[in-house]
């Protein structure tokens, strides 16, 4: 049975559930790894800090940057080609702003905190970069939507090279969730 197949058996209820679940586990193991990892939490901790100008700059444009071109890419190619079986449509579609905010923000921090935060430190960018997209294997058999992930994977796994900061790799990764599940919410 394809991924598809099931998620359309899901609820909305539960597909939001499985979301949850989904996200708490990558947080855990992200917790976990980096008590494993790190020699302390504060060889970790150093990968947070406050610049104003590294969150606008490495942050929300280059989160901008990458809605422009899934816009593009979404104008260019069929639908067919970056369909990921419904489920962005299913969980962003009836959500308010508030709860588009959420979603966004738990899986950002997630993963940010799982794939740059631990991942990306320890084992290196390129490690990091494959398996995030990796994990959204729902884009596997769609070469539009998996060169897309990839690319958003690299560019972020890159912007966490420049800065070593992980608010500003979780800002760009929020802003991308934010605006891209703003837009398919208010998608006619």
């Amino acid at each position: 049975m394809k991924q598809s197949d099931i998620v359309k058996q899901l609820t909305d209820n539960e597909l939001k559930q499985q979301l949850i679940f989904s996200q708490l586990l990558m947080l855990g193991i992200g917790i976990l790894l980096s008590f494993l990892l790190f020699d302390s939490m504060t060889d970790w901790l150093h990968y947070f800090s406050i610049d104003m100008s590294d969150f606008i700059f490495y942050g929300i444009v280059p989160g901008f940057i990458i809605v422009l071109i899934d816009l593009l890419l979404m104008y260019i190619f069929p639908k067919k080609y970056y369909d990921d079986g419904g489920i962005n449509d299913r969980i962003f579609k009836n959500r308010s702003i508030k709860g588009i905010f959420v979603i966004s923000l738990m899986v950002s921090v997630a993963e940010e905190l799982l794939f740059r935060g631990v991942i990306q430190a320890v084992f290196g960018y390129i490690v990091a970069s494959v398996l995030f997209a990796l994990v959204h294997i729902r884009y596997l058999n769609k070469p539009v939507l998996l060169i897309s992930v990839l690319f958003v994977s690299f560019y972020i796994g890159y912007i966490f090279v420049l800065t070593e900061n992980l608010f500003v790799t979780i800002i760009a990764h929020f802003t991308v969730d934010f605006v891209l599940g703003v837009i398919i919410r208010f998608q006619k």
